[in-house]
């Protein structure tokens, strides 16, 4: 039997993760020789009682059946001693020595894991955040950035789903076995990674239901997996922000979306910004700041709607733009002539700016972007 399998073995063993497997590799070289060694010497590494558990796991587990099991449920593992595992996760601390995973393998698109960016958010975001989510990934992925996030509900469903609906690639990390979707309301996109362009992936065996304790370790791998993270929209004490700290621990950067200052969902990017992420309102922020090079994006079409992808589109979009026709204007002045609410034209503009509509060229004065 191959090394590799011993590695799968240990994976499904509740007991041994990352750093407790190289400790066995460093006490008997290999997988198969820590697998198969006598219990005396096993208790020198994982002591009495997780050696005895351990020892019942291993009579009782048949690896030869799981590799079946994985065949039948179109799923596949790589070991982060394989060739194609991401060089990106290898670089942080204790990565999982196995992960699991449905779709695409990672030596289809071994190239494009070098260009990665996680994209994270509330679970619960507002229109706002759904549309900065939906335009940061659809730029990201245009510009040949694999999209990387967790397939929960709200800003992660969304990344994904705009990655796919532009042609681009993504990974799905999940807290829960591969061959599960959770949450089931995510289950139209978790089919289309799965048959599409991308993959799912976790650190868990198969038919692992979620636990609390495993979303900080499905953060850890968003992070370690992508070259940067930006988080686009979450409370002060979102999720989304484990995962940024991962990634400032990982040396990684962090990007942040500003939006309107009377939003609970603007807090955790604030937060952020004051730790250290870079406040960015547009793709090219980020591509400068990475020191990539900036596509043309205004001569890109749609190709779903076959138009250029910075058409206004919204009747509030077009009073704006008439309004600043001929002029830079203050917040209020836009206010006053186009009669929209100040709350409501504060998340306008701020997505305009994303967009690459209009820019904000200093106290809160508006100009149309050339």
């Amino acid at each position: 039997m191959e090394e590799r399998n011993y590695w799968l073995g240990f994976s499904v063993f509740s007991g041994v993760g990352p750093l407790k497997f190289k400790k066995l590799l460093a006490e008997f070289g290999t997988a198969e020789k820590a697998w198969k060694a006598e219990i005396t010497d096993l208790k020198k590494v994982l002591g009495d009682k997780l050696t005895i558990k351990f020892d019942k796991f291993r009579n009782e587990f048949s690896i030869k059946d799981y590799l079946e099991k994985l065949k039948k449920k179109n799923a596949w593992f790589i070991t982060s001693n394989d060739t194609s595992y991401p060089e990106l996760l290898l670089e942080i601390p204790n990565p999982p020595f196995v992960l699991f995973g449905r779709g695409l393998r990672f030596e289809k698109f071994k190239d494009e894991l070098k260009q990665t960016i996680g994209i994270v958010g509330s679970r619960k975001p507002t229109n706002y955040g759904k549309e900065v989510t939906q335009k940061f990934a659809e730029d990201l992925s245009l510009s040949g950035f694999t999209i990387v996030s967790g397939l929960a509900l709200g800003i992660d469903g969304i990344s994904h789903l705009s990655t796919l609906e532009n042609g681009g690639k993504t990974i799905a990390v999940l807290g829960c076995g591969v061959d599960c979707c959770t949450p089931i309301h995510n289950k139209n996109i978790y089919d289309k990674i799965i048959n599409g362009r991308g993959c799912v992936i976790s650190e868990v065996p198969l038919s692992y239901l979620p636990g609390k304790g495993l979303f900080p370790s499905r953060n850890r791998i968003i992070a370690g997996l992508s070259k940067a993270v930006l988080v686009t929209e979450g409370a002060e004490d979102s999720g989304s922000l484990i995962t940024a700290d991962f990634a400032f621990k990982f040396n990684r950067k962090v990007f942040a979306v500003p939006g309107p200052i009377n939003s609970v969902l603007s807090k955790g990017p604030y937060k952020l910004i004051n730790k250290g992420a870079k406040l960015v309102t547009s793709t090219e922020d980020i591509l400068n700041e990475l020191k990539l090079q900036i596509p043309n994006y205004k001569s890109q079409i749609n190709p779903k709607t076959q138009t250029t992808k910075y058409k206004t589109e919204s009747k509030e979009e077009r009073l704006i733009l008439q309004a600043l026709r001929n002029e830079e204007l203050y917040f209020d002045e836009i206010a006053r002539k186009t009669r929209i609410d100040s709350s409501k034209l504060g998340s306008i503009l701020s997505m305009m700016e994303i967009k690459g509509i209009v820019k904000n060229v200093g106290n809160s004065t508006y100009s149309v972007k050339e």
